[in-house]
């Protein structure tokens, strides 16, 4: 998952964001796995990236859960709707969340950049396209 602090917002507010996520997928002291790099935006506005990575899988399926679990109805129908488009050809499933639901405690799909951007990568043996989308479902609806 990477989220982007702007210079206009609080960091802290979106690392509880982000933390929202962390903590419900049960990943034990998520904010010290998050990493922060400071950047310069598009007009030279400082800017900060916050990221973390998940490889247990146990934590990525309580991510799954979690964000199944707490998805609006229209937020599922969106994805099975979208699903094709955001299953890449590596096999990696895009999810954007609102950053401002998040830190509200609530998981909504946006399709603004400005989102909380998680990125799920499905493994298949061998390589497959239908396999994966099956996988994408079962997750996440």
């Amino acid at each position: 998952m990477r989220v982007i602090a702007h210079a206009t917002e609080d960091t802290s507010r979106v690392r509880e964001a982000l933390d929202f996520f962390l903590s419900g997928a049960c990943v034990k002291e998520g904010s010290k796995l998050v990493e922060e790099l400071q950047a310069e935006g598009h007009h030279g506005n400082p800017i900060t990236i916050l990221s973390v990575q998940l490889k247990k899988k146990a934590e990525c399926l309580n991510f799954a859960r979690f964000v199944r679990r707490n998805f609006s109805e229209e937020d599922v129908d969106m994805l099975r709707e979208e699903m094709p488009e955001r299953l890449d050809d590596d096999m990696v499933f895009h999810l954007r969340f609102d950053k401002q639901a998040a830190y509200l405690q609530q998981v909504k799909l946006t399709n603004s950049s400005d989102a909380i951007i998680a990125k799920v990568k499905i493994e298949t043996y061998p390589k497959n396209r239908e396999k994966a989308g099956a996988i994408v479902e079962e997750l996440f609806g």
